[in-house]
């Protein structure tokens, strides 16, 4: 494991520090994941620009957060499945959904269902989910362009449980109620 800082707006590059004091604007805090990324402001302006473009796909939130948490989970990002668990809580995602994705189950509502399974066989096979897993999105009534929406939530999230791995990016206070665990959902 490399060591990495946690920078803030003040040990942070100016160009860095720009965008963790929006991100401090948005959040109420600068999580920590961008303070580790600000040690590369490119890679921080790549994720806060995609995260921006993400939340401009035709998903609804709750969808959305299904892409990143099954990502998440399919990268066993111990950081991201924490934070994007108390996040979809802040948007009212229903927690029977986040419950399943959290622990590897299926999602109780089929269409949901469909689109975890793609995220995560997306982000588990490298990008070659099954034809199965495709046919069964798009016949829940998802459409082709949507299949690439979930491919650029997947490299949006991907940047950031990578990271994450390789800083060990510690745990926001605000994310701690929502603790999680890869070997808890094996």
């Amino acid at each position: 494991m490399t060591s990495y800082q946690v920078h803030t707006t003040d040990t942070a590059s100016q160009a860095a520090a720009d965008l963790l004091k929006k991100a401090q604007e948005k959040y109420g805090f600068v999580p920590n994941i961008l303070g580790v990324m600000a040690e590369a402001p490119p890679i921080l302006k790549a994720y806060m620009t995609l995260a921006g473009i993400f939340s401009e796909t035709s998903f609804t939130e709750t969808e959305r957060q299904i892409v990143l948490l099954a990502t998440s989970l399919a990268n066993e990002c111990n950081y991201c499945m924490a934070a994007h668990t108390a996040i979809a809580g802040m948007h009212k995602v229903p927690e029977d959904v986040v419950q399943s994705i959290r622990n590897n189950q299926p999602i109780k509502d089929g269409k949901l269902e469909t689109l975890r399974r793609l995220a995560q066989e997306i982000a588990e096979k490298k990008g070659n989910p099954s034809q199965n897993t495709l046919k069964a999105f798009l016949e829940a009534g998802y459409t082709q362009g949507q299949v690439l929406e979930v491919i650029l939530g997947v490299g949006f999230k991907t940047l950031s449980n990578y990271t994450n791995h390789l800083a060990d990016t510690p745990l926001d206070e605000a994310f701690k109620p929502a603790e999680w665990h890869a070997q808890e959902a094996a």
